[in-house]
């Protein structure tokens, strides 16, 4: 697997990342968990080292799973994570209550 390097920490990952944001919520239900470890743990044996998650699908829903199926790997993998809010339509800061 070709590697790359992110920003100027020269923090070295695969070429390849693998986007996990899907496995948990977003795109329909919730996927099986256990399915959803072996496919990590699959991507890791082809050399992914980069994985990416995000709090919007859940509160820490997808972070939760990342983390506990790439607990055996950490030492080899790098997780990122984008920007967290509040998903719930009646606790919007701006008063909004789930208005569009």
């Amino acid at each position: 697997m070709q590697r790359r390097k992110l920003g100027n920490s020269n923090l070295e990952v695969s070429a390849i990342g693998l986007g996990c944001m899907g496995m948990s919520f977003s795109y329909g239900p919730p996927k099986d968990k256990q399915e959803m470890t072996a496919l990590l743990g699959a991507a890791v044996d082809r050399g992914i080292t980069f994985f990416d998650t995000a709090e919007v699908y859940g509160p820490y829903l997808n972070e939760e799973l990342v983390g506990e199926a790439l607990a055996p790997f950490r030492d080899r993998v790098v997780i990122a994570t984008k920007f967290g809010f509040d998903i719930s339509p009646n606790s919007d800061p701006r008063g909004m209550k789930g208005q569009r």
